[in-house]
């Protein structure tokens, strides 16, 4: 057992809240204190092979990939989200792994955010029930789950240095909710904080956000990881709440917290409270049982059937699916070969298998005539490949043709930058359909598309990124082994103008205001009763459902679900809430509970889907607390958020006092519904694609800090980007060298992960991205450098270098000897500042 940390030296203290190398962290042998392993991925362990990549771009040990966060969301099935983490946490525990760096549950804002295949759906309710699923899942393999990226992280442009400015009840109501879901529901031992500012200060130092919310309101009392280089002042996010610094910055970082303790900048309390948090996530480690082999075989079953419960049957028209057993079909698509089975960049697997549809069609009772790949898969047209596959098509009953984006469309790091199928993949798919007009089109990418080419296929089956089994579930689902039951965890718009953040995102400045508010995804189409091509929470299946019988209370919706078809299938019930009220704006409705459940043909099912304490709650930003507005609430049953089949209304009496005037939120009057559309019309109306400064600073409470005119001088809370506009000549000629790689990158359809990385980088940030080769006062030289005082610069950098190095062997020595048997064995309780001698 270790002895109280609290009596250790400050030097190891330092230590214990610092990364050792990328992936691992100190070990103290003298203390007792294991090192812990940490490794990515949401949707599949990914333990890299070397000790210095933490961005996906070398080889990892083989593991199960699964289907990622964006596809297991159109599931719906809390129950299959809990098997798939209890694998993960199999495999992470059989692979020496203590933190599993997962799941990923932020909002999706916008259908363009480049890791929105990472997180689950633009519903908070839905995000937090499933990333608690998972955590539960990995946990029960005693391996800490580590959900991310905390908080309000929704963008990749700019990812490490964007301020997201949102208000209060809007941050509370969609950005934190399933956050608060997964730490009151399945208590993860870890948490990420993410690299973006929230309200102007990093989310890994925002004593607001780490200390007073999540950890005194929600109870979390775990150890809380910076994303991978996102720690800006490690005091700070001590302060705040943050437990460990990732991955290593040297030594430099354990001397700015010795520093800060001996100033009086960080409290000794603060540290202790830190350090203690990552020794009960090492000795709950340390306690786990022996664990068994990871059974790999029955992983890639799961991943298969998980594939096929998440598929989303999007048109059937004419009944074309399920094919018959021996119908003819023609295989189209470069992706039917090789398949698009996961995004791009840190939470990339290496499969220890992969199937294709060619490897496993022949398994399914299909007879393949012929296959072609009909298109290049960089985008670029070739009109023999298109002929050829039409020629196929018109050989065979029905033409089966894959479809989606390459791997360069959907990365960390970057933002899509439409929602539109490459040119020649809809040239391809018209031309097919000219040939045989039987054509079932599958769809292979992470989230939403336009589809004005829809009319080209008579069934349309989206797959998302299906994992290693994918070709193989999406297979069992078209044969009709599996009864389609996905059903789409986010709104797919007819337009991209159509969205009320088309105009905004990604932000390119510093600042990423939220000024659509509450009205994301759903919530915004729903209310401005825009159209949409599918709608959040619509999916096929090959049988039909009635609704009868609703009864609701404050608790529960209770209803009867009848199959009037002829195949067992599974339906998803979707309950909604809708105040009747206009005190104070809200969506015209709000997912707040939901229950897949499985009917055999002919049979009906009582269904009980639990409402519970955030069903009717809004947030007050002007008294900071969660409110019951009293008055009559319509409780809505339905198929999808369109797809309204049943409502009742319940009466709340509320809480007393609300609506007072020293109760009610400033922008919206005084309770009355009159005050509050005349101060917030665009949100009283859900208009928000267009809202004024001053309505935003309504809404915000606050006014807006404006950006600062660009300046002549560069700092080091700079990106590396701004080097375009340097001083330095040397400076402008890397910032292009760097700008040359991502366009051959882009111009190859090749993922630039690195090259992302490094271009959005603070410079500041090199302190902690660089192994511990750099400190701030290389930093600064560096700055000097570039902006114009070249050769003054490049001496103060390599001086502050060389003592930087000086530095960290004197710290590592310092840290040896604080280690040797002899110290251990002389130990003896210190307590505040002091340490142990020849420190």
């Amino acid at each position: 057992m270790m002895a109280g940390s609290d009596a250790w030296s400050l030097i190891e203290k330092a230590a214990v809240v610092t990364g050792r190398n990328v992936w691992q962290t100190h070990a103290l042998k003298a203390r007792g204190l294991r090192s812990l392993w940490l490794s990515d991925g949401p949707h599949g362990l990914r333990r890299q092979a070397g000790s210095a990549d933490h961005l996906g771009l070398g080889p990892a040990q083989p593991a199960t990939c699964f289907p990622v966060a964006a596809a297991v969301a159109n599931s719906w099935d809390v129950e299959l989200a809990q098997e798939i983490g209890a694998a993960l946490g199999a495999e992470a525990a059989d692979q020496r792994v203590d933190v599993l760096l997962g799941p990923g549950l932020n909002i999706k804002r916008s259908p363009l955010g480049g890791r929105n295949f990472e997180y689950f759906s633009e519903d908070p309710l839905l995000s937090g029930k499933l990333a608690a699923a998972y955590v539960r899942g990995i946990q029960s393999r005693h391996v800490a789950a580590c959900p991310k990226h905390f908080a309000a992280n929704n963008q990749e442009l700019r990812r490490m240095a964007s301020d997201s400015v949102v208000d209060e009840r809007t941050l509370r109501e969609i950005y934190l909710t399933g956050f608060e879901i997964v730490v009151r529901e399945a208590r993860p031992r870890t948490i990420m904080s993410s690299y973006n500012l929230v309200g102007g200060v990093y989310a890994s130092e925002n004593h607001w956000l780490l200390r007073q919310v999540l950890r005194d309101e929600w109870g979390f009392d775990g150890a809380v990881v910076t994303d991978w280089g996102a720690s800006n002042d490690i005091a700070a996010g001590l302060a705040a709440g943050c437990s460990l610094e990732m991955p290593a910055a040297g030594h430099a970082s354990a001397r700015q917290i010795a520093a800060a303790v001996k100033s009086g900048r960080l409290a000794m309390a603060d540290l202790n409270a830190r350090v203690r948090e990552v020794v009960e996530l090492a000795e709950w480690r340390r306690q786990a049982p022996q664990a068994a082999d990871a059974d790999y075989d029955a992983h890639h079953e799961l991943a298969r059937r998980a594939a096929a419960a998440s598929a989303v049957l999007l048109k059937n028209d004419h009944h074309l699916l399920p094919l018959s057993p021996g119908a003819k079909v023609a295989v189209i698509g470069d992706f039917a070969a090789r398949p698009r089975y996961q995004g791009g960049g840190s939470s990339s697997v290496n499969p220890r298998r992969l199937d294709s549809c060619l490897d496993v069609i022949g398994q399914s009772g299909l007879v393949m005539t012929a296959f072609e790949p009909g298109f290049r898969r960089d985008g670029r047209p070739d009109p023999a490949l298109a002929r050829a596959a039409a020629a196929a098509a018109r050989q065979a009953d029905v033409a089966l043709v894959w479809l989606g984006l390459d791997e360069a469309s959907e990365t960390e790091g970057a933002d899509r930058r439409d929602l539109k199928l490459p040119q020649a993949q809809v040239d391809l798919l018209a031309a097919v359909a000219q040939a045989n007009p039987q054509v079932v089109a599958v769809l292979s990418l992470g989230g939403a598309l336009e589809t004005p080419w829809l009319g080209h296929c008579q069934a349309l089956l989206h797959g998302y990124l299906a994992g290693e089994a994918g070709a193989g579930g999406l297979l069992d689902v078209i044969v009709g082994k599996v009864n389609p039951s996905g059903r789409l965890a986010e709104t797919f718009p007819v337009s991209l103008a159509d969205h009320p953040t088309a105009g905004s995102f990604p932000a390119a400045g510093r600042q990423a205001e939220y000024r659509e508010g509450l009205y994301v995804g759903y919530r915004y189409f729903t209310t401005a009763a825009r159209p949409v091509a599918f709608a959040f929470g619509f999916g096929l299946s090959y049988t039909q459902f009635e609704y009868s019988d609703l009864r609701a209370d404050q608790g529960q919706a209770r209803l009867r679900v009848t199959n009037t078809g002829r195949r067992d299938g599974a339906e998803v019930v979707q309950v909604y809430v809708h105040s009747l009220s206009d005190a104070v704006h809200r969506p015209e409705r709000e997912l707040k509970g939901f229950a897949r459940v499985a009917i055999a043909a002919g049979e009906s099912a009582d269904v009980a889907v639990p409402l519970g304490e955030f069903a009717f709650r809004r947030f007050n930003a002007a008294t900071g607390t969660w409110e019951v507005e009293p008055g009559r609430y319509e409780v809505q049953v339905g198929a999808s958020s369109v797809d309204i089949r049943l409502t009742a209304t319940v009466t709340l009496e509320g809480e007393a006092g609300f609506g007072d005037a020293e109760r009610a939120e400033p922008a919206d009057g005084a309770g009355a519904g009159a005050g509050g559309a005349l101060a917030l019309p665009s949100y009283h109306a859900g208009a928000v694609h267009d809202v004024s400064d001053e309505e935003f600073e309504r809404l915000l409470g606050r006014p807006l800090v404006r950006e600062a005119a660009a300046v002549a001088e560069l700092t080091s809370a700079d990106v590396i980007d701004s080097l375009a506009n340097a001083r330095s000549w040397l400076a402008r000629l890397g910032h292009r060298w760097l700008k040359r790689r991502l366009a051959k990158a882009e111009a190859a359809r090749a993922a630039a992960t690195a090259e992302l990385f490094i271009l959005w980088l603070p410079l500041a940030r090199l302190v902690k991205v660089a192994g511990g080769r750099v400190d701030a006062g290389v930093v600064d030289g560096l700055v000097m450098a570039v902006n114009g005082h070249f050769w003054r610069g490049l001496w103060a950098a390599a001086r502050a270098y060389a003592a930087n190095r000086r530095a960290n062997r004197a710290t590592a020595r310092r840290l040896a000897q604080s280690q040797a048997p002899k110290a251990a064995l002389k130990a003896a309780p210190k307590a505040g500042l002091k340490a142990t001698p020849k420190r």
